[in-house]
C-alpha cells in the first residue's frame, strides 16, 4: 500500500469479489494484493482472504472481510462524474443489475450496499447555471429521477 489515505470498507465475507466487480466496471480501477490471514479471526480462518488492496477511478481502497456486524450505508459514497448518458447508463445498469438497488436523483447502491452517485457533468453544468431560474428547473427535474436522463435534465435547463 502506497498511498498515505485509504478509503477502508467493511464486508462480511466478499471483499475480494467486489473489489474485481469495481475493477471490472470503472475505468482506472484494479485489484491489488490480496493478503490471507495468518491465523483465525473473528469472521473467518487462518487462509481466509482478510483484506483486499484495490482502486476505485483512482481512488487507494482496502476491502477488510470483517464480518457481518457493520454495513454500509449512505453515509459513505462514491461519486462517479460520467460525460455522458451512455457512459451513465453503462454505469447505473453494472451496478444495479448485478444486484444492486435502485435510489433517487442519480444514486443506486451495489449487491454490497456501497452506496454509489452516477452523476453526469451535465447535471452539475445545469444545477450551477448562473441563471437560477434555469438552475431550479434542471434541479426539480432531477428531484423526480432516479438514473439521470441527461436530454431530459438540458430540456428542462433551457425550459
Amino acid at each position: 500500500m502506497t498511498s498515505k489515505n485509504t478509503v477502508c470498507l467493511w464486508y462480511d465475507r466478499d471483499a475480494e469479489e467486489a473489489a474485481r466487480f469495481y475493477a471490472k466496471t470503472f475505468p482506472d480501477s484494479a485489484v491489488g494484493a490480496v493478503m490471507r490471514a495468518p491465523g483465525d479471526f473473528p469472521s473467518g480462518k487462518q487462509g481466509d482472504v482478510l483484506t483486499v488492496e484495490f482502486t476505485v477511478a483512482g481512488i487507494p481502497c482496502v476491502g477488510l472481510n470483517g464480518g457481518p456486524t457493520f454495513q454500509h450505508n449512505e453515509a459513505f459514497s462514491f461519486q462517479i462524474a460520467t460525460d455522458d448518458q451512455a457512459e451513465t447508463d453503462r454505469l447505473w445498469h453494472a451496478i444495479v443489475d448485478n444486484g444492486g438497488q435502485e435510489s433517487a436523483c442519480g444514486w443506486c447502491k451495489d449487491k454490497w450496499g456501497v452506496s454509489w452517485q452516477i452523476s453526469p457533468r451535465a447535471l452539475l453544468d445545469a444545477i450551477t447555471d448562473p441563471d437560477r431560474v434555469a438552475a431550479k428547473r434542471a434541479f426539480d427535474s432531477m428531484m423526480t429521477m432516479r438514473k439521470i436522463d441527461i436530454a431530459a435534465i438540458e430540456a428542462a435547463r433551457r425550459g
